[in-house]
C-alpha cells in the first residue's frame, strides 16, 4: 500500500499495511465530557476523519472508525461537585456539546461511539487477566485500588522512548498502597461520598482512564488492529499505559501510533483559561463560517502545532471563497450538467495524502487547480474546466471541505437548522452574561442580578463555575 504514516512507536514513516486486506480499523481517542469543546479539542477529529475519508476514496478501503467517549473521570466528578451537578448530567450535557461541534465542522459520525461507562464488564475482565498474569496487583489496604506492576513488564516505556527511572510518579490514584510511585490506577476504590462506582470482587469502585481505552479498543477492533490515534498530549502516560496493559494482557493491540499537534493561541497551547472564547459553538454562534473554520484546522499538518488567530480564519474564509467561486461558475458554464461525474485524483494531490496525510500540499493542489480551471473558463475550454472541477470536487470531499456537499447548504436539513438556532440563542445569551460578568466586576451586583433575573424569566438558569458562567435551560 502506497499510503505511508508517521509511527510514534517507532519515530519512522512506515507503510500502511492493514491487519484484514481491504480493510482498515481505526481507534480515537475522543472526548473527556467534563466541558464543552474548544477548537483545540476538535482537531483530532478532523485530522483522522480525513485519514478514514482517505483510507476509503483513496484506497478502495472499508474503514471501522471507533471515536469513544469517556464519560467518568477525576475530572468530571470534580467539575460535577463544583457545578452541584450529578456527574452523569454534566457528561450527557457535554457530550452533546461535542457531538454537535463535530456534526457543525462535518467531522463524520464514527462507525461506533462507545462510553466507557458502558463498557464497565469489559474492564473489570482486563483487570482480572492482568491480576492472574502477575501484571496488577491490589493495594494491601483493603482500599479497593488495583496498580498495574510497571516493572513487571520490561517494555514500559516504549511508546514514548523512556527509561522507568526518568519518569514522573503516576498522579491518577493515592499511592498509598503502590509497589512503585510509576505504578498507575486500572480500578479506584469508591471513597466516602463519592458519586460514581460500580461494583468488583476488590469492593466499589470506577475504572482508571487508561483502562477504558484499552477495553474499548478491544471489544470493537480485536485483540489487534491499525492504527491507535489522539492529541500530542495523550501520548504519555495515556497512551503509554494502554499499550502496557493490553500488551501485558496478550494483545498485540495497535500497529501504529498517530499523534496530531495542539492548537496554539498567541504561542500557548489551549487551554481552559483560553477556551471559554474559544468554544466551537462560540466561534460559529460570533459569525464564522463552519466551513472555514474547519479549513482553518487543516491548514498546518496534522503533527505540527496550529497556531490560531482570527486573521487565520479570515483567510481561510476567504480561500473556501476562492474555491466556491470557481466550482459555482463551473456548474454554470454551458453543458457543464452533460458532463458525466468521474471521480478522481491528481496524482500531486494523491502523493501528498499518501506522505503522512499531508492536507497543507494536499490544499496547494487544490488552489492550482481551481486557478487551471478558472483559466480553462476565461478561455472557453469547457472540457479542461470542467475536467478541474471534477478534480477540485474529489479532493475536497476528501478533505470534509467541499462547499457543494449539502451539508454546508442553507436550510440543508431540520437538524442543521436547529443547529444554527442554538448557536444563535447561545450568542444572544453570552453577550448578556458577559454584561453581567462586567457589571459584577464594577461591583454593581443590582445590573448582574437583574440580567440573571431577565434570563431565568425566560427559562435560563445560570450556572457559576471555575471556568465562568454557563447557562442551560431551566
Amino acid at each position: 500500500m502506497s499510503l505511508r504514516l508517521h509511527d510514534t512507536a517507532t519515530g519512522q514513516l512506515r507503510d500502511l499495511e492493514p491487519l484484514v486486506p481491504g480493510e482498515a480499523s481505526i481507534y480515537l481517542c475522543g472526548a473527556t465530557v467534563q466541558a464543552p469543546p474548544h477548537i483545540g479539542h476538535v482537531r483530532s477529529g478532523i485530522a483522522f476523519d480525513v485519514l478514514a475519508r482517505w483510507l476509503e476514496a483513496g484506497h478502495g478501503l472499508r474503514v471501522t472508525f471507533i471515536r469513544n467517549v469517556t464519560d467518568v473521570d477525576d475530572k468530571i466528578l470534580a467539575r460535577s461537585s463544583e457545578a452541584g451537578v450529578p456527574w452523569w448530567a454534566l457528561a450527557a450535557r457535554n457530550e452533546q456539546a461535542f457531538t454537535r461541534a463535530y456534526d457543525a465542522l462535518g467531522v463524520r459520525r464514527p462507525t461506533y461511539e462507545p462510553r466507557a461507562t458502558g463498557h464497565v464488564t469489559e474492564m473489570l475482565e482486563l483487570v482480572d487477566e492482568l491480576v492472574g498474569a502477575g501484571h496488577a496487583y491490589a493495594a494491601p489496604d483493603g482500599s479497593g485500588d488495583v496498580y498495574f506492576d510497571v516493572r513487571s513488564w520490561p517494555d514500559y516505556g516504549s511508546l514514548t522512548h523512556q527509561s522507568l527511572v526518568d519518569m514522573e510518579p503516576a498522579a491518577d490514584a493515592d499511592p498509598r498502597g503502590k509497589r512503585d510511585p510509576r505504578d498507575f490506577a486500572l480500578w479506584k476504590g469508591a471513597k466516602e461520598g463519592e458519586a460514581a462506582s460500580w461494583p468488583s470482587r476488590w469492593g466499589r469502585g470506577r475504572p482508571g482512564w487508561h483502562l477504558e481505552c484499552s477495553a474499548m479498543a478491544r471489544r470493537y477492533l480485536g485483540r489487534e488492529f491499525d492504527v491507535h490515534a489522539g492529541g500530542l498530549d495523550l501520548r504519555f502516560p495515556h497512551h503509554e499505559n494502554e499499550q502496557a496493559q493490553s500488551r501485558a494482557a496478550g494483545d498485540p493491540f495497535a500497529r501504529t501510533w498517530l499523534h496530531n499537534g495542539w492548537v496554539t493561541v498567541a504561542g500557548e497551547k489551549m487551554s481552559k483559561s483560553l477556551g471559554n472564547s474559544l468554544v466551537v459553538d462560540t466561534v460559529l454562534a460570533s459569525g464564522a463560517r463552519p466551513l472555514a473554520l474547519r479549513y482553518a484546522l487543516g491548514t498546518a499538518h496534522y503533527r505540527s502545532m496550529l497556531e490560531y488567530s482570527p486573521e487565520q480564519l479570515d483567510d481561510a474564509g476567504r480561500a473556501v471563497d476562492r474555491i466556491e467561486g470557481f466550482l459555482r461558475r463551473a456548474m454554470q458554464a454551458p453543458g457543464a450538467a452533460e458532463v458525466p461525474f468521474v471521480e478522481s485524483f491528481p496524482e500531486d494531490f494523491r502523493h501528498a495524502l499518501d506522505d503522512d496525510l499531508d492536507v497543507p500540499r494536499g490544499l496547494a493542489v487544490v488552489h492550482r487547480v481551481v486557478r487551471a480551471g478558472n483559466t480553462a473558463l476565461d478561455a472557453g475550454d469547457g472540457p479542461a474546466a470542467q475536467a478541474a472541477a471534477q478534480g477540485v470536487v474529489a479532493m475536497l470531499d476528501v478533505l470534509g471541505l467541499n462547499p457543494l456537499d449539502p451539508h454546508w447548504g442553507p436550510g440543508a436539513s431540520a437538524s442543521s437548522s436547529a443547529t444554527r438556532a442554538e448557536l444563535a440563542v447561545d450568542a444572544l445569551v453570552q453577550a448578556e452574561l458577559l454584561r453581567r460578568q462586567e457589571a459584577r466586576a464594577a461591583r454593581d451586583f443590582a445590573t448582574a442580578d437583574g440580567v440573571r433575573d431577565r434570563l431565568a424569566d425566560l427559562g435560563v438558569a445560570v450556572e457559576d463555575t471555575p471556568d465562568g458562567a454557563r447557562w442551560s435551560w431551566a
